[in-house]
């Protein structure tokens, strides 16, 4: 019913070196000895090394908001978890056009991985745009208003030289690869349409030892979606990774009172569920208790898709395309409260996404122009600094990242964090 995201994207392999046992040169080896059997316990045990390049987007702007494109590899200092990391690559991006400070190692050649063909133009900006449209959380009548939305993007965001891709994660079956073709984005435009429930469908619908059902499921459906092309993000190395993540927000326990019909939830007006009700839904004080759960199933659903951004570092600009809220539809019977509660935690939610990875929400406006122009700024104009991590401890997973200039006051964006993959599973032997 809903389409998922095909691979994307042009990658750099992480290099990763192994180190193991040898003989040391000119060693005259010893007479051969009898064979015994081997003691598990004197084995000498394999230690298995992983060294990745971990590279972060820095900004650097003065005290009238100015980008800095002067600072030099010597005026940039990067710290994990408060230690400082010698600098093994620094690039910087400006006005479209890309300069090598100190180049990165060159990666090593990657199989079965198919870019489109590179366009030769000399104010290439080397971005790449992801445009995640969440049309299972975007309401059918937003649809004309989310259409134009996306017009402006296309004609505002994307320049010459940029490659971008456009997934959805519900009925619109949008399913574009990384292109330069702009034609692509007015295709994907024609094809939007939102596919949200409605707050009577949550309300009357199928109650699941977890809140909603089927607002669960479209949930799940639309985390797994991003956190699977941000995997594929991760592949790419030493360009900005802007991801548009245009959603109404999330809400795993929406409308409470209204669902189980207890006068004690603050903002029911009614008893529509309990015994005597006509929809034969009886008040499960046990169901109850199991919803209370569900911020934190929401909170657990952020935080990974969070983490999994910032180890691909990949920068998250989320857009509620509803503009301003107000009340809900005249059509729908929901509690003034209730109804402002769920508005606020769809808007948190969004804002988790962007605060997490760097980039900002775009929510309660609607007016999208001065956004649009500061996410285009922010994606032409920055550094890329590339270091090897010189912290031995892999059970760190999560690390802090922060970066300093040395030329004085200036004010630093980059990402807070990232988090370590987990090393591969040792082969069995045979």
């Amino acid at each position: 019913m809903f389409s998922r995201s095909s691979s994307l994207l042009s990658a750099l392999v992480l290099a990763t070196t192994t180190l193991a046992a040898q003989t040391p040169a000119g060693q005259v080896p010893a007479p051969p000895q009898p064979s015994a059997p081997a003691d598990p316990a004197v084995q000498r045990p394999t230690f298995r090394t992983f060294i990745d390049l971990v590279t972060t987007d820095v900004i650097v702007r003065d005290g009238s908001g100015q980008f800095v494109a002067d600072l030099t590899k010597d005026e940039l200092d990067v710290f994990e978890d408060g230690v400082k990391q010698e600098v093994a690559s620094v690039q910087l991006v400006h006005g479209g056009r890309t300069f090598n400070l100190q180049a990165p190692p060159a990666p090593p050649p990657q199989e079965g991985i198919i870019l489109p063909p590179a366009r030769p133009t000399n104010d290439a900006a080397g971005r790449i745009f992801l445009f995640f449209v969440d049309d299972l959380h975007m309401n059918f009548r937003d649809t004309p208003r989310i259409r134009q939305l996306f017009d402006k993007m296309n004609k505002m965001l994307l320049h010459e030289g940029d490659m971008f891709g456009v997934v959805s994660t519900g009925t619109s079956s949008i399913a574009i690869d990384l292109t330069y073709d702009k034609k692509r984005m007015d295709e994907a435009i024609k094809k939007i349409a939102g596919s949200a429930l409605k707050p009577s469908e949550i309300i009357e619908g199928p109650q699941g030892p977890n809140g909603p059902s089927e607002l669960k499921y479209r949930a799940h459906v639309a985390f797994s979606t991003a956190y699977d092309i941000v995997s594929n993000l991760s592949k790419v190395q030493n360009r900005r990774k802007a991801v548009i993540y245009v959603s109404n927000g999330y809400d795993f326990n929406p409308f409470e009172g209204s669902r189980f019909g207890d006068p004690n939830i603050v903002g029911l007006k009614n008893d529509r569920y309990n015994s005597n009700s006509n929809t034969g839904m009886e008040y499960d004080p046990f169901t109850r208790q199991s919803n209370q759960f569900a911020d934190a199933d929401l909170a657990h659903e952020l935080s990974e898709l969070t983490r999994a951004a910032n180890r691909a570092n990949a920068t998250f600009y989320t857009i509620d395309p509803r503009g301003l809220v107000a009340g809900s539809d005249m059509d729908e019977q929901v509690d003034t409260t209730e109804w402002n509660n769920h508005i606020r935690k769809t808007q948190d939610s969004l804002r988790v996404i962007a605060d997490e990875t760097g980039g900002f929400a775009v929510i309660n406006q609607n007016e999208f122009d001065k956004a649009l122009k500061r996410i285009d700024a922010e994606s032409s104009d920055y550094y890329v600094l590339g270091y090897y991590s010189s912290n031995p401890d892999p059970l760190k997973r999560t690390r802090k990242i922060e970066v300093k200039a040395k030329r004085p006051n200036l004010d630093i964006w980059s990402r807070k964090s990232y988090s370590m993959k987990p090393p591969p599973e040792p082969k069995a032997s045979k």
